[in-house]
C-alpha cells in the first residue's frame, strides 16, 4: 500500500519505502493527489470541479488535456489500482490502495480512538505548500486545514478531559497543552492548563504558561489578558490557591464519559473535572476576583460540594 502523509510534513512512499520523488517534484500534481485523497473515503471529484481549481487560466480543451496528463502520471505512480473512476466525469483514489494520514485520522476520531487520531495528526495540512494561479485550491486548502486544525483541538481536549477524570494529572495537562498549542487564543482552555497543572504540584508550570499567553496576546493582538486569567494567576502567585470558573469546568464535576464513537465537534473544557481540592482558600479568590451573577452562583454550588 502506497502511504500519504499530508498532515505536516510532506511524504511519499511506496510499501518497501522508496520515495515517489518525481511525484513530490510536480506541486500541482501533489495538490491534485490531496483533493482526491481527502475524497476517498467519501466518494469521486467531478473533473469540471477540478479543472476550476487547477487550470482556472485554460480554456477547457486544454485544462482537460493537463488534468489527464496529470491523472496519467498519478496513476503511473501509484500502480495499477491507484486511481478508479465513475463514467467519464468522475475520478477517485482507491483507498485499499493508498494510506492516507488525514483518512486515518478522520477514521480514528469517528471510532473514538483519540490517542490514535492525535498521533496520526503532526501538522497543518500541507504545511507550508503553496501553488501559484489556482485561487480556488488556496480556499480549499485554508478550509480544510482550518477545518482538521480545530477537529485536532477538540479531540485533544477530549483526551485531556478523559485522562483527568482518570487521575492522570501529569498526562492531562500535557495533552491540554498540544490542544492550545492548535487553539493558542483559547483563553478558556489556558485556564483550564492552568488549573491542571496547578493540581498537578507544577506552580511554576502554571506561572510560565500564562506569562506566554500573555506575551502572545500582547504581540499578535496588542491586548492583555482577561481580567478572570489575571485574578486567577494572581491567587496561584500569592499561594492562595484557585478554583476553577463555570467556563472552565462547568459543574465543578466530571462530565459523563462520552460514547466511544460519538464524533468530537468542538472543545470541550467542560468536561475536565477540576474540582478544587479542599486546601485552597475560597476567601482569598473571591476577594481576587471580580464575580459575576453566574460566577457567585458557581462559588455558592462549589462551596456546597466542599462542605
Amino acid at each position: 500500500m502506497i502511504e500519504l502523509r499530508l498532515l505536516g510534513a510532506l511524504d511519499l512512499k511506496t510499501a518497501d519505502g522508496r520515495e515517489l520523488r518525481s511525484l513530490l517534484a510536480q506541486p500541482r500534481r501533489v495538490a491534485l493527489l490531496a483533493c482526491l485523497a481527502l475524497r476517498a473515503a467519501g466518494g469521486f471529484c467531478r473533473r469540471d470541479t477540478l479543472l476550476a481549481m487547477f487550470w482556472p487560466e485554460l480554456d477547457e480543451n486544454h485544462a482537460r488535456r493537463a488534468l489527464r496528463q496529470a491523472l496519467y502520471i498519478i496513476r503511473r505512480e501509484l500502480g495499477e489500482g491507484g486511481l478508479r473512476s465513475r463514467g467519464d466525469e468522475e475520478v477517485g483514489l482507491d483507498a485499499g490502495a493508498v494510506w492516507c494520514d488525514v483518512v486515518a485520522f478522520e477514521r480514528a476520531v469517528e471510532a473514538g480512538s483519540l490517542g490514535e487520531a492525535l498521533e496520526c495528526y503532526r501538522g497543518d495540512l500541507l504545511e507550508g505548500f503553496f501553488i501559484s494561479g489556482a485561487p480556488e485550491f488556496e480556499h480549499w486548502l485554508e478550509r480544510e486545514r482550518g477545518r482538521l486544525r480545530q477537529r485536532a483541538a477538540a479531540v485533544a481536549w477530549q483526551l485531556a478531559a478523559e485522562q483527568a477524570q482518570a487521575g492522570q494529572t501529569a498526562r492531562a495537562a500535557a495533552v491540554a497543552r498540544q490542544a492550545l498549542q492548535l487553539s493558542p487564543d483559547d483563553e478558556s482552555g489556558l485556564r483550564c492548563l492552568i488549573l491542571l497543572l496547578e493540581r498537578g504540584g507544577d506552580r511554576a508550570g502554571a506561572l510560565r504558561t500564562y506569562e506566554e499567553f500573555a506575551r502572545h496576546l500582547a504581540r499578535e493582538y496588542g491586548a492583555e489578558p482577561s481580567a478572570e486569567t489575571r485574578a486567577l494567576i494572581e491567587a496561584i502567585r500569592a499561594d492562595r490557591g484557585v478554583a476553577a470558573t463555570a467556563e472552565d469546568s462547568g459543574a465543578l464535576q466530571p462530565a459523563a464519559p462520552r460514547a466511544a464513537a460519538t464524533p468530537v465537534a468542538a472543545p470541550d473544557h467542560a468536561a475536565l473535572p477540576l474540582r478544587p481540592p479542599r486546601r485552597l482558600h475560597w476567601s482569598g479568590l473571591a476577594r481576587s476576583l471580580a464575580w459575576t451573577g453566574r460566577a457567585r452562583t458557581l462559588a455558592g454550588a462549589a462551596l456546597a460540594l466542599l462542605l
